[in-house]
C-alpha cells in the first residue's frame, strides 16, 4: 500500500461560522513540513471523501521560524508549522488554529491583540539618529548582551500566549511575550531612558501581577526564550520602581 500523509484539520469558514473537522490525505514524500504539505493540499483540495473543497486557509511568510506567522496547534501543541516536520509527527496529524486570538478562517487568526499589547508596554526604543559605534556608542557588558540576545529572538508568534492560562478573551493580561520585550528594551542603553515609563505600563491592570506563574510559556516557546526569568526580573524592577515612586511623590 502506498504511504500517505493523513491530516485532520479543524476548519471554520469565518468567525461566526460553525467549526468542523475535515480529513485529507496526500502522497508521502520525505522532508515535508506542515506548511509544505498544506501547500500541496492547496493545489489538490480534495478531502478523504473524494469531495473537492475550498483550499485550507493558513498564514505563513518566512518558512524559517523567524516571522511567527504560521503558528498553529499541531497535534495539541502550539508551535510553528514550518518547523513541524511530518516525519516527526504522529498521524493523523491534527491541525487547529490558535484559540486565544480571533479567528479569521480555518487555521488563520488575527494576532493584533498581541501587537496592541506591545504598544501598551512601549516595547520600542526612541533613537534620534545613530551612534558612531567606534567612538560614541555606549558599552554593553557581554553578560547583558547574552541576556538581550535571548529576548531579541522573540518572533511574536503567540505560542506562549496560547499556552498561558491568564491570557484569554476575558482577561486584560498583556501576556508573556510583551513582558519579555519590556525586559529587552529596559536593558538597552538607549531604552533605559524610558525604563520608568515601561515599568509603570506593566505595574497596572493587565500587567505583571496578573501572571499566575504557570510556566507554560517557557515550555512551548519555539526559541527557548526564558520568559519566566523575564517576569522574575521585571518583578524586582517594578518593586524597586514602586519604592522610588513612594519616596519621591
Amino acid at each position: 500500500m502506498e504511504k500517505e500523509i493523513h491530516f485532520k484539520i479543524k476548519r471554520q469558514q469565518g468567525p461566526d461560522a460553525q467549526p468542523y473537522w475535515e480529513e485529507f490525505k496526500m502522497p508521502y514524500a520525505p522532508s515535508h513540513n506542515v506548511v509544505s504539505a498544506l501547500m500541496y493540499l492547496r493545489e489538490h483540495p480534495t478531502n478523504t471523501r473524494g469531495e473537492k473543497v475550498d483550499p485550507v486557509v493558513w498564514d505563513c511568510n518566512c518558512m524559517e521560524e523567524v516571522c511567527g506567522a504560521c503558528a498553529m496547534i499541531v497535534n495539541g501543541e502550539p508551535r510553528q508549522a514550518c518547523a513541524a516536520l511530518i516525519d516527526d509527527l504522529e498521524q493523523p496529524i491534527e491541525l487547529e488554529p490558535l484559540t486565544k486570538f480571533p479567528l479569521v478562517r480555518d487555521l488563520m487568526v488575527d494576532r493584533q491583540k498581541m501587537f496592541d499589547a506591545l504598544q501598551q508596554v512601549k516595547a520600542w526604543i526612541k533613537v534620534d539618529g545613530s551612534w558612531d559605534i567606534h567612538r560614541h556608542a555606549p558599552l554593553v557588558s557581554p553578560k547583558v548582551q547574552d541576556i538581550r540576545y535571548l529576548f531579541s529572538r522573540c518572533m511574536t508568534c503567540g505560542c506562549c500566549m496560547e499556552a498561558c492560562p491568564q491570557f484569554h478573551e476575558g482577561s486584560s493580561f498583556v501576556g508573556p511575550a510583551p513582558l519579555g520585550q519590556v525586559l529587552l528594551h529596559n536593558s538597552h542603553p538607549a531604552g533605559e531612558y524610558d525604563k520608568e515609563e515601561r515599568l509603570h505600563a506593566v505595574m497596572g491592570d493587565g500587567g505583571i501581577t496578573d501572571c499566575g506563574n504557570a510556566q507554560n510559556c517557557v515550555k512551548v516557546c519555539p526559541k527557548d526564550i526564558p520568559l519566566t526569568d523575564a517576569i522574575a526580573r521585571l518583578g524586582r524592577q517594578t518593586t524597586a520602581q514602586w519604592l522610588r515612586d513612594l519616596f519621591t511623590n
